[in-house]
C-alpha cells in the first residue's frame, strides 16, 4: 500500500460523468483551477463522456477510466490519491468495491448515498478495515444528510453557549425548498423498493432510526415520527412528512451514538416538512401526505415500478437547467429544546437547488474538509459529516458553498 503522504494525486472524483459529477468538477475547476496546488483527476467507466465533461466542466485534469464493478480498477484507483469522492449511484448496485478498496488502502472517502440498508451493510463490512488502515469514509454529503446533521451539530452548541446544557429534542422542520427531484435520488429510492421486495428483512432495517449506529448500539427510546398531517407543536404549523427524513434521522442518531450519546439516552430527533398554519396550511399538509403516500404505494408495486422508471421519472444524468439550479434554496429550521425548557431555534440555508448545485458544492467542501484533516484528529473508520469533520466543515461550507447556520433566538 503506497503511502497517503507519497500518492500523486490530492483528490480523485469518480462519476465526474454523472449529473451531480460535473456540477462538482465546476466547483473544483472554480476553487482550485486545474494546475494549482491541488492535484486531482476526473474518472469515471467512458473516456468519451469524461473527455465532454473536462471540455464542459473546464476539468482539464488526468481523465482515469475504471468501472465500478472491476475489483483491482478499483484498488489501482484510490492507491493513487488520498481523497476519493464517488457519486456513482444507487450505490447498492454499483458503490459496494470502491468502498472496500478505500477501506483497505487507507484513502479517505465521501459520497451521496441515501441508502440505509447498504450504509448499514458497508459499515458492517468494513469498520474494522478502515480503522486498522486510517481511511476516513464519510456518507451522505450533500442535502441528505450534511444540512440536517450539521444542523443539530451546530444547535447543540448554541444551546450549550446559550444555557450551559444541551437540547434533549429537536425538530427539524423544512420551511422552504425549490428544486427538481435527483434523477439519482429516484433510482436510489426505487432500488431500495426492488431490494425490499426481494429480501423482506430490509423492512426492519429502514424502519429503525438507529440502524446506523455501531453495532451493538442500535436500540433506543421511541422516536418521533409525522406520516399524517399534524398541528405542529415545535414550529406552530402544519407539518406533513420529509421523504428523506428515513436517511437524515439515521445519521444524525449515528452521530449521536459516535460521539458517546452527549445529548442524553432520551434524545429525541425527527423532521417533517412546514406547510403553513389555519385551513390553507391543514389542506396543503394533507395534499402533500397523500400524494407521497400515492406515489410509494404505487411505487411498492413491482410493475408500477417499472412503468414509473421507464416513462415517468428523472433518469440518472437528468437534471435542471443552469438556471433553475442558481434559483433554488433550502430553508430548514431546527426548534431545540432542553430538560429544563428553554427553547432555541437555528436555521440552515443553502443559495442553489438542494438536489443538484447545492449538493455538488457540499461535497466537494465535504471531500477538500477530508483531505486536510489531520490524522490526529480522527482516526479510521465510518464517520458522518458532523463527526469527521464538525465546525472545520461548517466553515468551508459558509465561505465557499453559499450555506449559512445561523441562530434565530
Amino acid at each position: 500500500m503506497t503511502a497517503r503522504a507519497d500518492r500523486s494525486l490530492d483528490l480523485i472524483v469518480f462519476g465526474a460523468t454523472s449529473f451531480v459529477g460535473e456540477i462538482l468538477c465546476r466547483h473544483l475547476v472554480a476553487r482550485h483551477g486545474t494546475d494549482g496546488p491541488l492535484t486531482w483527476a476526473i474518472a469515471g467507466r467512458s473516456a468519451s463522456k469524461l473527455d465532454a465533461v473536462a471540455a464542459s466542466s473546464g476539468a482539464n485534469v488526468e481523465r482515469i477510466v475504471a468501472d465500478a464493478s472491476d475489483e483491482a480498477a478499483m484498488a489501482d484507483m484510490v492507491s493513487r490519491t488520498r481523497v476519493v469522492i464517488s457519486t456513482v449511484g444507487p450505490y447498492a448496485l454499483y458503490g459496494a468495491e470502491l468502498v472496500a478498496a478505500a477501506a483497505a488502502a487507507g484513502t479517505d472517502y465521501c459520497d451521496l448515498t441515501g441508502e440505509p440498508q447498504w450504509m448499514q451493510k458497508m459499515i458492517d463490512a468494513h469498520q474494522a478495515t478502515a480503522e486498522a488502515s486510517g481511511a476516513r469514509l464519510v456518507h451522505t454529503c450533500g442535502f441528505d444528510s450534511i444540512p440536517s446533521d450539521l444542523g443539530v451539530w451546530f444547535t447543540q452548541q448554541q444551546a450549550q453557549e446559550a444555557f450551559g446544557t444541551h437540547c434533549t429534542k429537536i425538530a427539524m422542520r423544512v420551511k422552504a425548498m425549490k428544486g427538481g427531484a435527483s434523477g439519482g435520488t429516484i433510482a436510489s429510492m426505487m432500488n431500495v423498493m426492488e431490494e425490499v421486495a426481494s429480501d423482506p428483512s430490509l423492512r426492519k432495517v429502514l424502519t429503525n432510526p438507529y440502524a446506523l449506529a455501531p453495532e451493538g448500539d442500535r436500540t433506543g427510546v421511541r422516536q418521533p415520527n409525522v406520516t399524517v398531517p399534524e398541528n405542529d407543536e415545535a414550529s406552530g404549523a402544519w407539518v406533513a412528512p420529509f421523504v428523506m427524513a428515513s436517511v437524515n434521522t439515521r445519521v444524525v442518531f449515528r452521530t449521536h451514538a459516535l460521539l458517546g450519546h452527549p445529548w442524553g439516552s432520551e434524545f429525541l430527533y425527527d423532521e417533517a416538512m412546514m406547510m403553513g398554519d389555519g385551513p390553507l396550511g391543514m389542506a396543503k399538509a394533507g395534499a402533500l401526505t397523500a400524494g407521497l403516500g400515492g406515489f410509494m404505494g404505487a411505487a411498492a408495486i413491482g410493475p408500477v415500478r417499472g412503468l414509473l422508471n421507464k416513462y415517468v421519472l428523472p433518469k440518472p444524468g437528468e437534471g435542471p437547467s443552469p438556471e433553475d439550479q442558481e434559483n433554488g434554496f433550502f430553508d430548514i429550521r431546527f426548534f431545540g429544546e432542553t430538560a429544563d425548557g428553554q427553547t432555541i431555534t437555528t436555521k440552515v440555508t443553502g443559495d442553489r437547488d438542494p438536489g443538484y448545485g447545492s449538493t455538488g458544492k457540499m461535497l466537494g467542501e465535504a471531500a477538500l474538509t477530508l483531505l486536510n484533516l489531520p490524522a490526529t484528529q480522527t482516526g479510521g473508520g465510518f464517520w458522518t459529516p458532523a463527526t469527521a469533520m464538525g465546525d472545520t466543515l461548517i466553515a468551508g461550507l459558509t465561505e465557499h458553498a453559499g450555506l449559512t447556520f445561523t441562530r434565530l433566538d
